[in-house]
């Protein structure tokens, strides 16, 4: 399974990606990845990066339940600082965490390579076709409503075929438009309109999620989510987030959106470990 964004291209399987979070923003919900000077937000992708980030997210619109949106304008003042620095400093895949076209495009011409969009849900197919034709790989995040509403009473009768009916609709969507489905990434969206057992219950049936074949992103990383199922504060949530990224990769995720990159690196490929030795021992047949 290939994934390509503009000029990378990641075979899997291979060990899980590690998308860092860089937040240009000063409202965003966890303080340790929020930046609203372009310097910071520079010299921590940088530490990400040292710290075996994969791929960097830059965002300059805060997705935390009840946030408003902000002008273009505002968007790209935050964001272009620091992928044009990024550009030019890391060879490194960036994303553009954006559900704005044109703050997309902007942020393609300077470098980013991956659209990363939690308004897959929209109907306009603009986004779409600036993905088809720019060759950037394109993370489709299911999400009910917008990040100022999707907390507001969220119910499923099942959230688990919502998300399912919505990655196949979305594939159709996305290759009718001209994106090729080897640029596409599915993201069921954990915090994004669903109650704590929504969430939990699409972690626990993320497998089944494996079979459109395309590269599955987890970001479950220090989410109000993990901190109501756990019991852990915000800056206490490393621990549980660590648990959600492991079991993400042992069941079918590809790609980890994360905060805290290096404990997530060090957990992941621990993991990764044990699931070949998995492999290898149902390779094998033991005499008693």
């Amino acid at each position: 399974m290939l994934l390509r964004a503009r000029q990378f291209v990641f075979a899997f399987p291979r060990p899980a990606l590690l998308m860092g979070v860089v937040n240009a923003t000063p409202d965003s919900f966890y303080e340790g990845a929020r930046f609203g000077d372009a310097s910071a937000a520079v010299a921590h992708a940088l530490r990400l990066v040292d710290e075996g980030a994969d791929i960097i997210d830059v965002g300059g619109e805060s997705s935390r339940p009840g946030a408003g949106s902000v002008s273009e304008a505002e968007e790209l003042k935050r964001v272009m600082p620091v992928l044009e620095a990024l550009s030019g400093r890391a060879a490194i895949a960036l994303s553009i965490d954006t559900v704005k076209s044109g703050v997309a495009r902007q942020a393609l011409r300077a470098g980013a390579c991956i659209i990363n969009d939690i308004a897959a849900n929209r109907q306009d197919e603009g986004m779409w076709r600036l993905a088809a034709e720019s060759g950037a790989a394109y993370v489709a995040v299911h999400m009910r409503g917008t990040p100022a509403t999707m907390q507001e009473n969220p119910v499923y009768d099942d959230v688990v075929p919502e998300v399912d009916r919505f990655f196949e609709d979305r594939l159709k969507r996305l290759l009718s438009c001209g994106v090729n489905p080897e640029q596409v990434v599915l993201d069921a969206g954990l915090g994004f309109g669903k109650r704590m057992e929504d969430n939990l219950r699409l972690l626990a049936n993320l497998r089944r999620f494996t079979r459109w074949e395309r590269p599955l992103l987890v970001g479950a990383s220090r989410k109000s989510f993990v901190g109501a199922a756990s019991g852990a504060k915000v800056q206490e949530r490393l621990p549980p987030s660590l648990a959600c990224a492991c079991w993400g990769v042992a069941n079918g995720a590809g790609i980890i959106r994360c905060h805290d990159v290096a404990a997530t690196r060090h957990a992941l490929r621990m993991t990764e470990a044990l699931m070949k030795q998995q492999t290898n021992a149902g390779n094998h047949t033991y005499r008693q």
